[in-house]
């Protein structure tokens, strides 16, 4: 495919707080017993990508994650691990790598995805339109409860995230405006230009910027060495290429355009009609048409550049680790409807069990739930819909709903668990009650204690 692939793991991101920590930063974080990054590297090694740049904000994060791909992946896959500074952003982390990119195209994925779109379709359409950009969108992931509890927060019903605004040509190839962030509550301004080029457009609220992104490598240095207040490629980067494409001041090769310069070539070829362009064996995009000037002549060159996205199917999934809701509605995904993407084979009432975890008497582990290796439940325990980790040492007559158990918890009798997450090495003593709460590592939460959508943690500076 010839593309040099580049995945932002980030650092220990404070939306994830308390759930990340020292010990485990965002990239570590697991979905169904799993780091969050291994879907990505698995995802890439399934379509033979294996020399890759993983870049980690902090140098402490990024020995933890370079540990972890060393024992995890080795010999087979080549991973430079690049450490940069803390919150330097997406745009800023590849800036700070800038000298590493050498190839005439760039995949940067996002270190946080849990996909099944091909790396390669972004690819190909990249290559197709010859992009500047190309940017995966999915159907924006739904959010909430599942159905028998809370799947950690104040939400009420499940609903599909608001993530972008987007208006796409009639094509559904090319990208006319993205509004992101704050950006989305705001009216939605698009140049007259564009808006003339394409007579047409569709707007969409019900897109995700999935963060898989094809660059041209010279026009993503240029802007990056260009733009140096730019710090998000989402909020910075693509909105300023979306904007500028009808007005370009970039070329492939990465320098400023001449827009006075009349090439020879484009004399002997004025008065080249849209008809003409029409006929040829390919449907010209409004990039062609608008280049060739207000009356249909090439002698005034105008520059452009093209922005594509490639929409995945809707049967497809696609969501991103990037807050404490989206970590617990993904792990639900992963071990129900998703299960394809787990890893694992699950069993014939849909769960899975490790062979070395321990069940008492009258336990029950319902369907799309999993148990990890070495752990041990009491008697009369009930567990639906949830991710227990490993090495786990629960109690009899604890009921866990809706939540996600990481490894080595030690759990006390009689205690009630709904859409919650625990973090490792945590205690709960007998009889604690927690409802939307998240629990971080090492916690201790004394006997009898009941807390409700709190975030209970260490004092512990990152």
């Amino acid at each position: 495919m010839d593309f040099q692939v580049v995945v932002l793991a980030g650092g220990f991101s404070k939306s994830l707080v308390p759930l990340v920590s020292k010990e485990v930063p965002k990239a570590l974080l697991p979905v169904a017993n799993r780091p969050v990054l291994s879907y990505v590297l698995d995802l890439l090694e399934l379509k033979n990508l294996k020399d890759l740049i993983v870049v980690v904000e902090g140098e402490t994060a990024a020995l933890s994650v370079s540990a972890w791909i060393s024992s995890t992946y080795i010999d087979r896959l080549h991973v430079e691990v690049a450490a940069v500074p803390e919150d330097v952003g997406t745009a800023g982390a590849l800036r700070a790598i800038d000298h590493r990119l050498t190839a005439k195209d760039v995949l940067v994925v996002s270190g946080d995805l849990v996909c099944d779109v091909p790396p390669g379709a972004v690819a190909a359409a990249h290559r197709r339109h010859d992009a500047v950009v190309t940017a995966l969108l999915c159907s924006a992931p739904v959010s909430g409860p599942s159905d028998s509890g809370s799947s950690g927060a104040k939400d009420k019903a499940k609903k599909p995230g608001r993530y972008n605004i987007m208006a796409l040509d009639p094509t559904k190839q090319f990208l006319l405006h993205i509004a992101a962030g704050a950006e989305v509550e705001k009216d939605i301004r698009v140049q007259k230009s564009i808006l003339r080029a394409v007579s047409q457009m569709e707007i969409r609220a019900d897109l995700m910027d999935a963060h898989m992104y094809a660059f041209k490598r010279s026009v993503l240095q240029d802007v990056l060495n260009q733009k140096e207040t730019f710090q998000s490629l989402r909020r910075d980067v693509l909105p300023y290429l979306v904007k500028s494409q009808l007005r370009s001041e970039l070329l492939s090769s990465g320098v400023q355009s001449d827009e006075n310069s009349n090439s020879k070539d484009a004399m002997q070829n004025s008065k080249i009609l849209p008809s003409q362009l029409l006929a040829n064996a390919f449907t010209p995009s409004f990039h062609e048409l608008y280049a060739l000037g207000p009356d249909g002549s090439a002698s005034i060159t105008r520059k452009t550049h093209k922005c594509c996205v490639y929409i995945a199917n809707k049967s497809k999934y696609c969501a991103r680790v990037n807050s404490i809701q989206a970590f617990s509605d993904i792990n639900r995904d992963v071990v129900g409807d998703a299960n394809h993407l787990s890893g694992y084979s699950f069993s014939a009432q849909n769960n899975v069990i490790h062979p070395s975890a321990v069940l008492g008497s009258k336990t029950t582990v319902g369907p799309q739930c999993m148990l990890g290796g070495g752990s041990q439940m009491g008697d009369k325990c009930s567990v639906k819909k949830s991710v227990i980790g490993r090495h786990c040492r629960i109690g009899s007559n604890v009921k866990v709903v809706s939540s996600v158990i990481m490894d080595h918890v030690t759990i006390g009798d009689g205690c009630s668990i709904q859409g919650s997450v625990i973090c490792s090495n945590v205690q709960l003593q007998e009889r604690v009650v927690l409802k939307d709460c998240q629990v971080g590592a090492g916690f201790v939460v004394t006997a009898g204690s009941e807390y409700k959508a709190e975030s209970l943690a260490k004092k512990e500076k990152l």
